[in-house]
C-alpha cells in the first residue's frame, strides 16, 4: 500500500504545474469508456487536473486538455477510440496548446498503445493502468514539449490519497480492491488490470466517511469481484457490516460478485443490514456446464441456482440482475437454449447480453469451434427476445407494493415524472416536485411502465 496524501513530491509537481499555467484559464475534458471503475479512475485523474490549476470544459471544443479513459472489453473498443482520437487532430490544428492523452485498460495493452503513439503523432500522452499515480509527473514533461508513452507491466498497487473530483450528486462510488485472479477465459481484465489487491478496511470506511461528509447519500463499493475482499482479518461481508454503520449514509450498494465466491455470510449481511441494496448482480454468463467450463467461471448452472434460491430464501423482496455472453467459441444450439432456460428459471429484472467477441491475449480467441457472426446475432436477438416477455413479468408482483425509493433525477421524455430505486433497484417513476431530488420518499407502486415501474409519493 502505497499512501500519496502528503506526498511531497506529487504536490510539488501538481504546485509546479498550477504555478506554469498560472492564470491561462486552462480547461480539461475526460472522455471515459467501460466500467465504473474507469469511471473512477478518471474522477482521480480530475481531481489532480484540478490541483494543477484546470478547470472542467463543457465539451471537447472548449478544452486545452483531452483525455480518452479507454476500456478494451467491448467489441470494435479499438476501432472506437482510434476513431475519437483521429478526431482531435482538426482541434489541435485550431488550438495549438491543446494536449491530447490516452489512457486506460486499453493502453495497457503495450501493441495497441504502442500502434495509437505510432499512428497518431499529434498524440501528447499514453499511459497504462498502473501509471495512475504518476500523472502530475508525465504532465509537467509534456507541458515541457516532451512526448509520454508509459507502460507499466507491473501487478500494480493499492495507491492511497489521491485527490478525487467526484461526479456531483448524491450518489458516488468507493473502490475497495482492484485486479482480478479468476482469469475467465474470455476476459482480458486480468492482464490489463493485475492480479487482486484489496485496499485496507479503514482506509474505505475513512473513504466513506469522507463522501457522505461531502453530502453523498449513497454509495457503491466497486471491485472486480467484490465477494474475495479480504483485508488484515475483514472480508466482505465484515466490511459490507462496518460501513453500514457509517452516520450519515442512506443506501450502500456493491458490484461485481462472481457466483463462485458468493457465500453464505455475505446472503446474512445482505438481509440484515438495513443500509444494504437488496439487490445483488452476479453474472451467469452462460446456463451450459461445458460452456461455464470452457469459459473457466469454475460453477454449475445447477450451483448458481442454488445461489439464487438461497438469495430468495434470506434476502426479503431481492432482485437479482446479470451478464450473459451468447455465441462463445463451441457453443451448440443445446447450450444456448440451457441460458434461455436459466434465464427463464431465474426471473432477472435486467440482463446485460453480448455476443462474444474475441480478446487479443485471451485463451477463448486461440479456441477451436469460433461461432460465426450470423448465428450469434440470432441467439443474441432471441436472448433478448426472451428476456422481453420475463422482466415485465417479474415487475407486475409490485403493483401495490409501497417502499421508499431516492430520487435520482426527472425524466423529461414526456410528462416531467421523478424517477428513483427501491432498495432492491427496481426503478419507480412518480409525480412529484424536483426539489426531491437527493431524498428519500415512500412510494406505493400503481402500475407498469416499460420495464420499470409507476406510482405515488404516499409521504
Amino acid at each position: 500500500m502505497i499512501d500519496l496524501t502528503n506526498d511531497t513530491a506529487l504536490n510539488s509537481a501538481m504546485e509546479r504545474i498550477c504555478s506554469k499555467i498560472g492564470d491561462m484559464g486552462l480547461k480539461y475534458y475526460i472522455e471515459t469508456y467501460g466500467c465504473q471503475m474507469n469511471e473512477h479512475d478518471s474522477e482521480k485523474i480530475a481531481g489532480m487536473l484540478v490541483k494543477c490549476g484546470y478547470t472542467k470544459a463543457d465539451s471537447k471544443q472548449d478544452a486545452d486538455f483531452i483525455l480518452f479513459n479507454t476500456c478494451c472489453v467491448r467489441e470494435h473498443a479499438e476501432l472506437r477510440t482510434f476513431g475519437n482520437v483521429g478526431f482531435i487532430k482538426e482541434l489541435k490544428q485550431l488550438n495549438p496548446r491543446l494536449i491530447l492523452g490516452v489512457c486506460g485498460c486499453m493502453m495497457q495493452q503495450k501493441d495497441v498503445a504502442d500502434k495509437l503513439y505510432k499512428r497518431f503523432p499529434f498524440v501528447d500522452l499514453i499511459f497504462g493502468t498502473h501509471e495512475l499515480k504518476n500523472f502530475p509527473f508525465m504532465l509537467e514533461k509534456v507541458l515541457d514539449n516532451e512526448r509520454i508513452i508509459n507502460i507499466s507491466e507491473m501487478n500494480g498497487e493499492v495507491i492511497e490519497g489521491l485527490p478525487v473530483e467526484r461526479t456531483p450528486g448524491f450518489s458516488t462510488f468507493v473502490n475497495i480492491m482492484y485486479g482480478c485472479n479468476n482469469f475467465c477465459t474470455y476476459c482480458i481484465v486480468p492482464y490489463v488490470r493485475g492480479r487482486e489487491r484489496s485496499r485496507r478496511a479503514e482506509d474505505v470506511v475513512n473513504e466513506v466517511r469522507e463522501v457522505v461528509a461531502l453530502g453523498y447519500k449513497e454509495v457503491t463499493l466497486l471491485g472486480q469481484n467484490v465477494n474475495s475482499y479480504y483485508s488484515d482479518g475483514v472480508n466482505f461481508p465484515k466490511l459490507l457490516e462496518m460501513v453500514n454503520s457509517v452516520p450519515g449514509l442512506t443506501r450502500l450498494r456493491f458490484m461485481t460478485s462472481h457466483p463462485k465466491d458468493l457465500s453464505d455470510e455475505l446472503i446474512e449481511a445482505m438481509a440484515k443490514l438495513d443500509k444494504v441494496g437488496k439487490h445483488i448482480h452476479l453474472p451467469v454468463q452462460s446456463g451450459s456446464d461445458e460452456i461455464l467450463r470452457r469459459m473457466n467461471r469454475r460453477y454449475t448452472a445447477s450451483q448458481y441456482l442454488e445461489l439464487v434460491s438461497k438469495l430468495r430464501s434470506k434476502v426479503k423482496d431481492v432482485e437479482i440482475t446479470t451478464d450473459i455472453i451468447v455465441g462463445f467459441p463451441g457453443e451448440t444450439e443445446e447450450d444456448f437454449e440451457a441460458t434461455c432456460d436459466i434465464v427463464r428459471k431465474v426471473g432477472y429484472s435486467n440482463a446485460y447480453t453480448f455476443a462474444y467477441s474475441p480478446r487479443e491475449g485471451t485463451i477463448a480467441a486461440k479456441m477451436p469451434d469460433q461461432i460465426a457472426q450470423e448465428v450469434k446475432k440470432q441467439r443474441l436477438n432471441k436472448l433478448n427476445a426472451v428476456l422481453a416477455e420475463t422482466i415485465p413479468c417479474g415487475n407486475k408482483k409490485y403493483i401495490g407494493f409501497e417502499g421508499d425509493i431516492l430520487i435520482e433525477g426527472v425524466d423529461h421524455r414526456a410528462e416531467p415524472l421523478l424517477f428513483g430505486k427501491l432498495s432492491n433497484f427496481k426503478m419507480v417513476y412518480v409525480q412529484g416536485d424536483e426539489k426531491l431530488i437527493g431524498t428519500m420518499v415512500h412510494v406505493k407502486v400503481d402500475g407498469l411502465r416499460f420495464n420499470s415501474l409507476f406510482g405515488h409519493i404516499t409521504d
